[in-house]
C-alpha cells in the first residue's frame, strides 16, 4: 500500500480524510483515500482532485504531481450510490453528468501544466482506468490491474476512454478491450504500452518519488511545453503540429531555464533548473 511522502505543506480542506494532499520537494502528491470502497470516487473526491490539480499548474513551487489511492485499489470507477434512476431523469440529465463530471476530471489531468505521474497501486476499473492512462507517465504495482467495466454494466465506456485508449494502443485493441471488459494485468497493460512500468508492490511509492524528483528538477516549463504539443499531436495536421512546436520553442526561449540549459552546456556544467 502507497504511504504518503514527509508532509511539507499540508491542506486544510475538510475533505482531507477522503483526498490526502502533500507538497514534498516540489511534488504535489494527490491520494484518493476511501479504501473500503476500492477508491469509488465520489462527486466531492472527484472536485477535490481537480481543484488540487489545477493548483498545481498555477502554483510554481510545484513541478511535477503523482496521483495514487490507499489500499487494494486505485480507483474502483465511480461511485454510483445516489445517482438518479432512470425515471427520473429528463432528456440531457446524462450528457450534462458526463460533461461535468468525469469529462472534467480527466481534463484536468490532460490540461495540468506540470507532468503527472499515476502510481496504480491496484485495481484501476472505469473512469479509475482511464485516470490512470490520461496521465503522463503511469507506474503500476505487480498487483494492479485494468478493467473496462462498462460493458459489464451495459454501459458506454465515459470519462474520455474512448478518446485516449485508441491513441495509446489502437483502435483494434481497444475495442477488445471495451468490448468485453477483461481484466488486463499489469504486466499486460506494459505490453501493450498502457503502462511505463511495473514494479513490485513494495517499491511503487519508492520509484514513483524518485521519477517525480527527476521531473520537478527539470525545466518545469520546457516539459510543459512539451506535453502540450504530445497531447495534441494526434489531433493535428503536420502543418500545425510544425507551427505549434515552433510556437512552442519560441516561447520556451524566454524562460530562465532554457538560458540555464544553453549557458550550463557551453560552460559543460551540470545544469541547475528552478522551473522558472
Amino acid at each position: 500500500m502507497p504511504s504518503s511522502p514527509e508532509d511539507t505543506t499540508e491542506s486544510t480542506d475538510p475533505l482531507d480524510s477522503l483526498v490526502l494532499h502533500a507538497t514534498d520537494n516540489g511534488v504535489s502528491w494527490i491520494t484518493l483515500n476511501r479504501p473500503e470502497a476500492m477508491n469509488a470516487v465520489t462527486w466531492d473526491q472527484r472536485e477535490r482532485v481537480i481543484a488540487l490539480l489545477a493548483g498545481a499548474s498555477a502554483d510554481p513551487t510545484v513541478r511535477a504531481v503523482v496521483l495514487t489511492a490507499t489500499g487494494r485499489g486505485f480507483c474502483a470507477g465511480a461511485d454510483l450510490r445516489g445517482a438518479p434512476g432512470t425515471g427520473d431523469r429528463v432528456p440531457g440529465d446524462v450528457a450534462r453528468t458526463i460533461r461535468l463530471g468525469a469529462q472534467r476530471l480527466i481534463a484536468a489531468v490532460l490540461d495540468c501544466e506540470k507532468p503527472v505521474i499515476a502510481a496504480v497501486n491496484g485495481t484501476a476499473a472505469g473512469i479509475g482506468a482511464h485516470l490512470a492512462f490520461a496521465c503522463d507517465l503511469v507506474l503500476a504495482a505487480d498487483s494492479a490491474k485494468f478493467i473496462e467495466v462498462f460493458v459489464r454494466r451495459g454501459l458506454v465506456p465515459d470519462g474520455g476512454g474512448a478518446y485516449l485508449l485508441p491513441r495509446l494502443i489502437g483502435p483494434q485493441r481497444a475495442k477488445e478491450l471495451m468490448f468485453f471488459g477483461d481484466s488486463l494485468p499489469a504486466r499486460e497493460a506494459e505490453r501493450l504500452g498502457l503502462v511505463n512500468r511495473v514494479v513490485p508492490d513494495e517499491e511503487l511509492t519508492t520509484t514513483a518519488r524518485a521519477w517525480a524528483q527527476r521531473l520537478a528538477d527539470g525545466p518545469t516549463r520546457a516539459i510543459a511545453l512539451t506535453k502540450q504539443l504530445v497531447n495534441a499531436s494526434p489531433d493535428s495536421d503536420r502543418a500545425t503540429a510544425f507551427a505549434a512546436e515552433a510556437m512552442a520553442q519560441e516561447i520556451n526561449m524566454t524562460t530562465q531555464d532554457a538560458n540555464e540549459g544553453v549557458a550550463s552546456f557551453v560552460e559543460r556544467r551540470t545544469p541547475k533548473y528552478r522551473g522558472l
